[in-house]
């Protein structure tokens, strides 16, 4: 299959979104935001989902192995490589997963936390994606809305949102995201799709998908149609223009002003 990938910043903190591919795997990590909270580890989120990254595309070479075995794999892997930090912290660094694999015949598909695969059909579009968190503290994600972004009130409730959004992570009820546990990646969703149902896919970071999803300012058809005519570039740059009418996130609510944004766009 083609891939054409592209990545942005959201701001002038460096990207914590993470994307790759090969000639049959594409793969984008979107790192959980730390809210400037510690993490017990040394070493940062982009470093976590750069390592995740590579050690994904190696656990993934044997084209028979599961996406969700490959992926508990990577985790294992990861975690060995800084055993000194403290990776019981419940903000250990941690990502949203998104894998599309192309394999004999069929488009496979892993999806852990709300990074969404987004599958063209001959009729219709299929998104396939984890909205747990959408679940939880809704009370607490209501108060950060309330308030502009780059204010102390937004900061500070921010921070709370996180702080108690933290003790609901990879726990039962709650949500799921990789983290440092393999264990993680038995609740991600999977599946696979006949290649000839598949025009075409995009794999988004959320930074990338709430033009449609958040913003709602373009279906998935606009967007396909833009990522035929200019590529993964082109549909960052629209997410830029739309968020630059909204500095402040008066009329979109959101956690920072602009989020780093991810694309892999694949055809078969």
């Amino acid at each position: 299959m083609r891939i054409a990938i592209d990545t942005d910043p959201g701001g002038a903190a460096p990207n914590e979104d993470w994307v790759a591919a090969t000639p049959s795997l594409a793969i984008v990590l979107d790192g959980v935001s730390t809210a400037g909270l510690d993490t017990g580890c040394r070493h940062g989120v982009p470093w976590y989902v750069s390592q995740l990254g590579s050690h994904l595309i190696a656990a993934l070479t044997n084209p028979n192995d599961s996406l969700s075995a490959g992926l508990a794999a990577a985790l294992e892997a990861v975690a060995a490589l800084h055993p000194k930090c403290d990776l019981a912290n419940p903000g250990t660094p941690s990502a949203t997963v998104a894998i599309l694999r192309q394999r004999d015949g069929f488009f496979d598909h892993l999806v852990l936390a709300d990074s969404p695969i987004v599958l063209e059909g001959p009729r219709e579009f299929t998104v396939i994606t984890d909205l747990r968190v959408d679940d939880v503290l809704p009370e607490l994600r209501a108060e950060v809305e309330q308030h502009e972004t780059h204010t102390e009130e937004h900061k500070e409730a921010l921070r709370r949102f996180v702080t108690a959004q933290r003790q609901t992570r990879n726990t039962p009820g709650g949500y799921w995201v990789a983290a440092s546990s393999p264990a993680a990646a038995a609740h991600a969703i999977v599946g696979s799709t006949a290649a000839d149902d598949v025009r075409a896919a995009a794999v988004l970071s959320d930074g990338s998908s709430r033009l449609v999803t958040e913003y709602r300012m373009a279906t998935w058809s606009e967007v396909f149609t833009t990522l035929r005519t200019g590529g993964p570039r082109a549909l960052i740059d629209t997410v830029r223009k739309v968020e630059a009418t909204d500095p402040t996130g008066r009329r979109w609510p959101r956690y920072k002003s602009g989020d780093d944004a991810t694309v892999a766009f694949v055809l078969p």
